[in-house]
């Protein structure tokens, strides 16, 4: 099997080169032409070379990590949010569909408009309320035009490379007295290699190599971790897990304040309900997805507490 992997400077695409390696030929493509495989492009702005760049590859399975998620400047900029996260991805999926590859695209809970009290299902309406959001959707529906396509939809996802929320709370809890956290966001924090992982065991199940693989199992999946929080809970979860993990860090927050939405403003409107219902990717591929609290601690357990970030 051969892999052709695009987008690896973000955090799933950094742990996507691990948890792919195993299953085959991989072949990875970042934005520096002068560090990829015969120099071909990665680089999602020029479009015609990322077409030359498949043909050339003829992979078996395209893995696209790549995005705009920069959420709030996805607000002034919008054709290149459209570029990246729609026009790119169509590219890609036009010319998976002329070899016959599958192509593996991640998406976010930001297609649907946030209402609600129930997890979103897969079938369910889509709305999304910004620019990011918009694009996304746009993105997964240029991919629906290869047969053989799985859409991962995720939320919330952090990494131990790289800045995150915890990261962040856990900062400002050694510098500031009172922290105020957003308390009406529902989600679940998911884990970059969780993902990366998921999407693995995904493409080993669908067969790519074998004959064009099992496109009965083609689609939309929603892929986070078990169970669900606030911004706030998560940001008390954390900091408590540091005091208890290693009493030696100086906290010097006091209190955890629980704010609205409405406290923050920001250019791009968030959706207040992200929970997703993982009932079909759990059930098809015969997975049980952990607790979001376990990758949590994991993370927090990997960049040491106490260590400056």
């Amino acid at each position: 099997m051969k892999i052709l992997l695009l987008g690896t400077d973000g955090q799933v695409g950094w742990e996507l080169q691990r948890s792919l390696a195993p299953l085959g030929e991989l072949v990875v493509m970042g934005l520096d032409r002068a560090t990829n495989p015969g120099g071909l492009s990665g680089d999602f702005t020029q479009l015609d070379a990322l077409a030359e760049t498949v043909r050339t590859v003829r992979p078996d399975v395209i893995v696209n990590a790549a995005a705009h998620t920069a959420v709030d400047k996805a607000e002034s900029e919008p054709d290149f949010a459209r570029l990246l996260n729609a026009l790119a991805p169509a590219v890609l999926a036009d010319e998976a569909q002329r070899l016959g590859a599958w192509l593996v695209h991640y998406s976010t809970d930001y297609v649907f408009d946030g209402s609600g009290g129930q997890p979103w299902k897969e079938d369910d309406a889509t709305g999304p309320l910004s620019v990011y959001g918009q694009t996304k959707l746009e993105g997964e529906q240029a991919v629906k035009r290869c047969e053989r396509h799985l859409i991962f939809r995720t939320s919330w996802v952090y990494a131990a490379r790289g800045g995150n929320f915890a990261k962040t709370m856990l900062r400002l809890a050694k510098e500031r007295e009172m922290l105020q956290v957003i308390d009406d966001q529902l989600g679940a924090p998911t884990g970059a290699d969780l993902i990366a992982d998921v999407t693995a065991h995904a493409i080993r199940q669908i067969k790519p190599d074998s004959a064009g693989g099992d496109v009965a199992l083609a689609g939309i999946y929603n892929l986070v971790a078990a169970g669900c929080t606030s911004w706030y809970e998560y940001a008390k979860y954390v900091v408590a897990l540091a005091e208890r993990a290693q009493p030696a860090i100086k906290i010097v927050a006091k209190e955890i304040k629980a704010v609205p939405t409405s406290a923050f403003p920001t250019p791009a409107k968030r959706p207040h309900n992200s929970r997703l219902d993982t009932t079909k990717l759990q059930t098809t591929f015969g997975l049980t997805l952990p607790a979001w609290q376990a990758g949590v601690n994991r993370m927090l357990n990997e960049i040491d507490y106490g260590r400056n970030q």
